[in-house]
């Protein structure tokens, strides 16, 4: 699975085939959201051609006329740009195996946010990238050197001093084979366990019934997001964590939601089983006003018994960065002061939090909404600054 985090592209696709993308065909148009997009690709090689003209989508080569054979299938996330939008790239990332960084060649590099979506990879443990010089039908052969001296000053010191640039055309379509190449070489497909209980992060959930769908023939809710290990089948049962919120005796409490796996839809195209790697669409028999409009991103998936443990207060042990990134003038952070608000992001999860205590090296949050994570997972924390959520720095759950 590829990250794509955008500063170079203006187009939001979805990797959800069939009817699960017409519902979202309307958001396409529209060009920015704030809410992931997907996006399948097959990379194939052409056995005839060399490197890199023999990358390829195509099923055959455009330069000698033989059958490609196909790679893998690769799945991206993409993660908006804006700075305003922090919390939904952080969700996004934490469902890469690496990232493509996307940098607008007609504009001065870094952006305010390029370098706060470099530093959230770094945070949360995204290491393998590969840097997209886009745009540069746009400019000169002079500007496009300038601003590829641009960005190696940039990266130098961080996670992405030794990725590979790659300046490209996305609209005339040149140097797709070697973006194609790079990715191969830079961010392989990593080892997954599949005999271990099932978790998936969800990434997105929605309703997939038109408008004035008769009730009879109503479709359970979908969830989508990327299976970390384990594997789903048709007809499982599932749990999904934290769950929905019910009130009793006047006291609210967040109660797990059990359901069935009706479909399974990976690659664009339905299977009976999954196993890690790459986005999937999961069809379950919930009420589809339970999955509407992303309700239920942030929330864990796996069999009953057997998710992680739901947390309403977390205890974390976390550094801060020297200054705020993603503003137009750096500054120094403050430390993290006793009933100060701070953003958390663990998994797609991302939640307030309230600071309890606060010691030299860990603070204790009492969560405005719980989290099923894992003990030791990394959580981002963010902090508003001039009306915007600001990474500040990063810790582990304990």
């Amino acid at each position: 699975m590829v990250g794509h985090v955008d500063h170079g592209k203006t187009t939001l696709v979805s990797a959800l085939s069939g009817e699960w993308t017409d519902r979202h065909s309307e958001e396409i148009k529209r060009g920015i959201s704030i809410r992931l997009g997907y996006a399948d690709a097959t990379f194939r090689r052409c056995p005839v051609c060399k490197e890199p003209d023999c990358y390829t989508v195509a099923e055959i080569c455009k330069h000698c006329g033989s059958k490609t054979e196909e790679l893998r299938t690769v799945s991206f996330v993409d993660s908006p740009g804006h700075e305003a939008l922090m919390a939904t790239m952080l969700s996004g990332a934490a469902i890469m195996d690496g990232a493509v960084l996307l940098i607008a060649a007609s504009e001065p590099c870094p952006q305010p946010q390029t370098k706060e979506h470099l530093m959230a990879l770094s945070l949360i443990g995204v290491e393998k990238t590969v840097i997209v010089q886009n745009k540069i039908d746009l400019v000169s052969r002079d500007e496009a050197i300038k601003h590829y001296l641009q960005i190696k000053d940039f990266v130098k010191g961080t996670i992405a001093e030794h990725s590979p640039i790659v300046p490209m055309s996305a609209q005339q379509s040149v140097n797709l084979d070697v973006l194609i190449q790079s990715i191969e070489q830079t961010i392989p497909t990593p080892s997954r366990s599949v005999d271990e209980p099932p978790i998936m992060h969800i990434a997105r959930s929605f309703d997939i019934n038109k408008p004035g769908t008769p009730i009879e023939k109503l479709k359970g809710g979908v969830i989508g997001g990327s299976l970390l290990k384990g594997k789903l089948r048709e007809g499982d049962r599932l749990e999904i964590r934290p769950g929905r919120v019910v009130t009793t005796g006047g006291k609210e409490k967040w109660v797990p939601i059990e359901t069935e796996i009706t479909s399974i839809m990976a690659g664009g195209e339905r299977v009976k089983e999954v196993t890690p790697g790459g986005l999937i669409g999961v069809g379950t028999k919930l009420d589809p006003s339970m999955t509407i409009e992303d309700s239920l991103v942030g929330q864990c998936v796996g069999m009953p018994g057997s998710l992680p443990p739901t947390w309403n207060e977390l205890s974390i042990q976390f550094h801060l960065l020297e200054r705020v990134v993603g503003v137009a003038k750096e500054v120094e952070i403050p430390a993290i002061k006793v009933g100060e608000s701070i953003m958390l992001s663990a998994g797609t999860a991302t939640t307030m939090g309230e600071v309890r205590r606060v010691t030299k090296e860990t603070i204790d949050v009492k969560l405005s909404r719980p989290i099923c994570a894992e003990e030791g997972s990394r959580v981002a924390i963010g902090r508003k600054i001039r009306a915007r959520w600001h990474l500040i720095g990063a810790g582990v759950i304990i």
